[in-house]
This record gives C-alpha cells, sequence and structure tokens, in this order.
C-alpha cells in the first residue's frame, strides 16, 4: 500500500512540476517582429507599439501605441481619417518620432528651404522639408535576465534634404522591456555626422515627440501635463527643464463603453550632453528637445547660449524612453519607473 502512496505522491509532483513549467513556456514574453515596413513591439500576445518606416513616410514614427489593457494613448490621425471626436491639426504630428526642424548642414547649398528655417526642416511636412529614411533593420534579438525581459532592434537611417541627398547618418536602436505592469520602449540614438559639420538650429520645433489622442488633452480632453520637478499644466511646464514629462488622462475602452486612466511619459537620459527643454503644449504635443536655445523662447536654456555642432566624423549619442502605463502619474508610479529606466542602462551595458 504504502508503495502504491508513493507512487502517487511521485506521480502528483510530476504533474504539478509539468504544469508549472508549462505555465512558465506561457508566461507573457517581450517580443519584436521586423517587417519590410513596420515593426511590431509585443508583450506576449498584447501589440505595445508598431514602428513605420516604409519608404513613403516622411520619418520613422510609432503608432498605435498602448498602455497595458490595449489603451491607444497616442492619436490616430492622420493615420486614420475618420475618427470621431479627434483633432485634427498638425499633421506631421503622428503619434510618437524623433527628429528635429532645422538641421543646418555646413557646405552643402540648400535647393528648397523652408521659411524661417536656416538648415534643413525635419519636423514638419511643408514643401521643402527633408526625410528621415530607413535604409537597414537588424535582426531584433531577445534578452531575458532576472530583473527585465528586454528585447531589442537596430535600424539604421539617413537624414536627406528635399531632393535626397544625405547629410546625416543616424543609428536608432529600440528596446522594450516589460515593467511590472507598465510598458517601456527606449531609444538609443547616434547621430554621425558622416558627410559634413553640422549645426542643430535653435527653434522649438524639436525633438523626441508625442502627440497624445484627444480626450487626454488639457485643451479639449480631460488630461493633464506633469513633470519630474511636480509642477503640473503648460504654463508650468512649457520651456523647462526637467527629467521626465508625463500626460495622463482617459482612455475610451476599445471592447466596452466607458474609459479607463493611463498615461505616456517621456523620459530624458541624465547622461545626454544636452538636457531637454520641454515643448509640451496643451492641445495635446509633448517634446523633450535638447536642440532650442533663446530664440525657441526656453525658459531653461538661458544658461546655454552655444549651439548643438558636430564636426565632420562626430557622433552625438541620445538616450530617451517612452513609458506606457495605466493610472494617472502617480498610481503609474512615473518617478519609480524612471529610476528603473536608468538603471537598466547600467545593466545593458554590464
Amino acid at each position: 500500500m504504502r508503495s502504491q502512496w508513493s507512487l502517487l505522491v511521485l506521480v502528483l509532483g510530476s504533474l504539478v512540476l509539468v504544469r508549472a513549467a508549462a505555465a512558465d513556456e506561457t508566461k507573457a514574453r517581450v517580443t519584436i517582429d521586423a517587417g519590410r515596413d513596420a515593426i511590431e513591439f509585443r508583450v506576449g500576445k498584447a501589440l505595445v507599439g508598431r514602428y513605420h518606416m516604409a519608404p513613403s513616410v516622411a520619418k520613422p514614427y510609432f503608432w498605435p501605441l498602448n498602455a497595458p489593457g490595449g489603451l491607444a494613448v497616442t492619436r490616430a490621425w492622420p493615420m486614420v481619417k475618420d475618427e470621431p471626436g479627434t483633432q485634427t491639426d498638425h499633421p506631421h504630428q503622428k503619434s510618437a518620432w524623433f527628429c528635429h526642424g532645422d538641421v543646418i548642414p555646413e557646405g552643402i547649398e540648400l535647393k528648397a528651404r523652408i521659411k524661417g528655417v536656416a538648415g534643413v526642416d525635419f519636423w514638419s511636412e511643408a514643401k521643402g522639408h527633408g526625410k528621415i529614411v530607413c535604409t537597414k533593420v537588424g535582426k531584433p534579438t531577445h534578452r531575458r535576465g532576472q530583473s527585465k525581459d528586454h528585447a531589442q532592434v537596430t535600424t539604421q537611417n539617413e537624414w536627406q534634404t528635399a531632393d535626397g541627398q544625405k547629410i546625416l547618418d543616424e543609428t536608432r536602436t529600440i528596446h522594450l522591456y516589460d515593467l511590472d505592469g507598465a510598458y517601456l520602449l527606449v531609444l538609443d540614438i547616434d547621430l554621425d555626422a558622416s558627410v559634413c559639420p553640422i549645426t542643430f538650429g535653435d527653434t522649438k520645433e524639436g525633438s523626441m515627440g508625442v502627440r497624445v489622442r484627444t480626450s487626454m488633452t488639457e485643451d479639449k480632453g480631460k488630461g493633464r501635463l506633469s513633470n519630474a520637478d511636480q509642477q503640473s499644466g503648460e504654463r508650468a511646464i512649457w520651456g523647462r527643464k526637467s527629467a521626465w514629462c508625463d500626460y495622463s488622462g482617459p482612455v475610451a475602452l476599445s471592447n466596452e463603453p466607458g474609459t479607463k486612466m493611463a498615461g505616456i511619459t517621456l523620459f530624458d537620459d541624465p547622461d545626454n550632453s544636452s538636457p531637454a527643454c520641454w515643448h509640451s503644449r496643451g492641445y495635446g504635443l509633448m517634446a523633450a528637445n535638447p536642440f532650442g536655445r533663446t530664440h525657441a523662447g526656453f525658459s531653461g536654456a538661458k544658461d546655454r547660449k552655444e549651439l548643438v555642432k558636430l564636426n565632420k566624423g562626430e557622433h552625438l549619442k541620445l538616450r530617451y524612453g517612452i513609458l506606457l502605463h495605466t493610472g494617472d502619474v502617480k498610481e503609474g508610479k512615473v518617478a519609480e519607473k524612471y529610476d528603473r529606466f536608468r538603471k537598466l542602462k547600467a545593466e545593458n551595458e554590464g
């Protein structure tokens, strides 16, 4: 009888181990799927974001961007033309992107110019704008560890004039992390003045930007801008330096009536050589700008007179995070997630 009980215990124990192993196999896992024209970022089956880099786009951009639970936090227009109640201003503000509004290539004659821009305008899409062209997408890699579930992909971009002349090379590595109930995208940006000396002009139109959906805005919705210094609202935040800036507000549920609070935060890495001032607006724009100075009107840049310049062959490295969270800035534990953002860099380099 004892031998039968022992056998039964062994069998039950084996079943528990098998089920535990199966549960571990189906655990949410960070993945990146790179296609010809777009890259998809997922945690388990949930779509975190889609990165568009087809030859037809003016610059690569993320859309959609979803907080956990499938809560879409960025504006769908102009990619979706008929979404009711959506603002239809600033068509160049496509969900989330990185660029700058005045990039001046020394020694290159520009055949097309936009009024008020000394160099090439990569921010707007007015006639004569530049293009950021993705020329190569590397193989995505996955890295799983004790403190992170992490995947990354590296892309190569050319910053080109309106007539297709390259003035700048860029290596852009995009990371995705699953952060305990929030998603974090990190952009490691390496700008290479491979063609000529480059000056980044003094304009507010830059650089790491997002455009939130209308319901989350301060002007038309019930959302709120907040920063790392416990300031809130456009008037308190615009043009000032801060480690991060958050936009939180109500988001419509996709499969049922009602809304749920969610938010998107931009993190500025403290090791960036030029700290960002915030071009953040009540109508829904939020952008970290490391290049604007007094002409841009940034009060946070009064101590910085020199423009950011690269000699030919020099590199500028920048790092930004995009946090997608549920709840408002406090419920989303944004300050804690910023600390994680900083530590993840050291872990990856270690």
